[in-house]
């Protein structure tokens, strides 16, 4: 191989959907392409129900052939979201950030569109065994977190090294102030539980706001529900946010909510505590949960106790110097987190 393979990275693509999945590849291609690494973007569509059309996405990837183009080997595909890793090649790196989550640990959830019947658990056998068998193929297999790493063991039997991911504007994040806001990045739907910290501002006893960056489909319910909780006046939906502004928007920040519910990874921790500031979290959220220690580097409460949160934001909008020292512990946490470090290890460089 030569000093600069040719590199593919694989994901899949919803049309018309941006979220962390494709803000991790877009942040692979530009690091890899920065260090001089001829690198191209496969990127195939793809559509999760009805859930049979699972196992065409899946069929698309593996009739992919991605050895050569014009003659010249393509020398390494990485890939990254499910189910681009069902794609063959003999030199397969897996960085997995998701697996299809309604088929696992989602099942018997509201979350999932799966049954409790026979069709159903055959359907869920199958993408198990597909997964089980690609993911096998990798020469490297990575999970961004323990708690991804966890699941794969659990429900597939295989293990894998944990390589975090660097956010896309390392290098940029830091921290100004500690104004007057709580920040929620995430998109707008039901399992980032954006609702639940609406519900806890309108227990608190301070003036504290919260701003709202992404987009989804549960816009119009978090909006009603900040006008039936009579917090309208306290809470500003951002929409999408723009890279200059967002790094902004957590340069001045007091704290940072990130709340999801079991989640693979979550950037928005990192981002947090590389711009130096506390992250609220519950104790159910997965991954976030590697990073936020209890009174450390932020604070973990219940989802059955939104009081306990709304105190925990009153205590940090009353103590700025606890924010800045809760802030800066996190920062120290992540530090090992760049692309220097994560591209070496996921090339084995």
């Amino acid at each position: 191989m030569s000093e600069y393979p040719r590199i593919a990275v694989c994901t899949a693509q919803i049309p018309f959907e941006y979220g962390g999945a494709e803000i991790h590849a877009d942040s692979l291609i530009h690091e890899l392409k920065k260090r001089g690494y001829p690198v191209e973007a496969i990127r195939v569509p793809f559509r999760w129900y009805p859930k049979e059309e699972v196992l065409k996405g899946y069929l698309s990837w593996r009739l992919l052939d991605l050895t050569e183009s014009e003659g010249r080997p393509i020398d390494i595909v990485i890939a990254l979201k499910f189910p681009s890793f069902v794609i063959r090649h003999p030199h397969k790196v897996v960085w997995l950030v998701q697996q299809f989550r309604q088929a696992y640990e989602l099942f018997g959830t509201p979350h999932s569109h799966f049954q409790d019947n026979p069709y159903d658990h055959r359907l869920r056998e199958i993408i198990r065994r597909a997964d089980t068998q690609t993911l096998a193929e990798a020469r490297r297999l990575f999970t961004t977190s323990r708690n991804l790493a966890g699941r794969l063991a659990r429900f597939n039997g295989l293990q894998a090294c944990v390589l975090p991911c660097p956010p896309k504007l390392d290098g940029l994040y830091h921290c100004d102030s500690y104004g007057d806001y709580v920040l929620a990045v995430s998109r707008l739907v039901g399992w980032k539980r954006n609702h639940l910290i609406i519900e806890a501002l309108a227990y608190t006893h301070t003036p504290a706001r919260l701003l709202i960056a992404g987009r989804g489909p549960e816009l119009q319910n978090l909006q009603k529900l900040a006008s039936q909780c009579g917090v309208t006046d306290r809470v500003e939906f951002l929409g999408f946010v723009p890279d200059e502004q967002l790094l902004d928007l957590y340069a001045n920040c007091f704290a940072v909510f990130y709340g999801p519910m079991d989640e693979d990874y979550g950037l928005a921790t990192i981002e947090a505590f590389k711009s130096q500031k506390p992250v609220l979290t519950f104790d159910d959220s997965g991954g976030v949960l590697e990073y936020v220690e209890d009174g450390v580097t932020g604070y973990i409460t219940s989802t059955n106790d939104l009081h306990q949160l709304a105190a925990c934001i009153d205590r940090l909008y009353s103590d700025r110097g606890l924010c800045r020292q809760m802030g800066m512990a996190g920062f120290e946490k992540v530090q090992p987190i760049t692309w220097d470090i994560t591209i070496a290890q996921l090339l084995g460089r």
